[in-house]
């Protein structure tokens, strides 16, 4: 090991060791000043100090993870958020954090993971949203990218810039989860039933989300399973554009009325071919 390998040469060399011939024959760090040199070496030592305790962390994550689709945040000794991410298979791509391999080129902040936190989510889109969502709201430090997509640097057709209703499989069976995005960059997530028990309710939410007076300001409040934030539509409609073509959807303004729109909404989650093909309803 990199540790047993410096604290050997440490002690050939005594009271005064050579940091920066220690930086270049173990570290492969060459022509460093003697200072960082001195500090080089002394990270590398903290480091090491840290992998058992590292891997540690990894196999019990990795043992409670789920084999599905989700979105995660690895978490430091005291609860603080570090990085937050998204996964088809959660246990797959935890399992990648915490490889050995990636030990020796390893970011520091990423070195104190020792907690992990998901959230399992039905679909791509679905894990897009709440992934920009928790980083927005944790701001972890190993996250590069924090800020909400600008919708006028992203090249999509003039068709999908506009309010649209995205129906999408939700983690539990007997549901979807209906993904509202407004031209202004508002967004909502609302998990329904398919058998309708809850659509009056729910296509009564959504019609004040798109239609309702101010709603910028007035967006409903959260309900179980339901999540929203300022300025990330244009991942919807990015995501229309590309991965998610063949996405059932529906423009919320062709229903003049909540009843109309929530008929329309029953119609397509009773139809067999929901998530088969794509629905589109103009």
């Amino acid at each position: 090991m990199l540790r047993d390998k410096l604290l050997a040469r440490l002690a050939e060399m005594g009271d005064t060791p050579d940091h920066q011939r220690l930086a270049s024959e173990v570290l492969g760090i060459r022509g460093a000043p003697p200072e960082l040199a001195r500090r080089l070496v002394a990270q590398a030592l903290v480091l090491e100090d840290r992998r058992e305790v590292w891997r540690e962390a990894g196999e019990r994550i990795c043992r409670a993870a789920p084999p599905t689709p989700g979105v995660y945040i690895l978490k430091d000794e005291d609860g603080r958020a570090l990085y937050v991410g998204k996964a088809v298979h959660l246990r797959r791509r935890l399992r990648a954090h915490f490889a050995e391999r990636r030990w020796r080129a390893i970011k520091p902040g990423m070195s104190r993971a020792a907690d992990a936190e998901w959230h399992e989510v039905g679909s791509e889109i679905e894990a897009l949203l709440r992934e920009a969502a928790l980083i927005q709201e944790l701001r972890p430090p190993i996250n590069v990218q924090i800020a909400a997509p600008d919708p006028d640097t992203r090249e999509l057709p003039q068709a999908l810039r506009r309010d649209v209703l995205v129906v999408q499989p939700s983690i539990e069976a007997d549901s979807v989860e209906l993904i509202a995005a407004a031209l202004d960059g508002r967004w909502m997530i609302q998990r329904t039933r398919r058998s309708g028990a809850d659509l009056a309710v729910h296509a009564k939410r959504l019609w004040i989300f798109f239609r309702g007076a101010n709603a910028v300001l007035r967006t409903p409040q959260a309900a179980p399973g339901t999540s929203r934030a300022a300025g990330f539509a244009p991942l919807v409609f990015s995501w229309l554009a590309g991965r998610g073509a063949a996405a059932t959807r529906l423009d919320p303004h062709d229903a003049a009325t909540v009843a109309q729109l929530q008929v329309r909404l029953a119609a397509l989650l009773a139809d067999d071919r929901l998530f088969a093909e794509r629905l589109d309803q103009r």
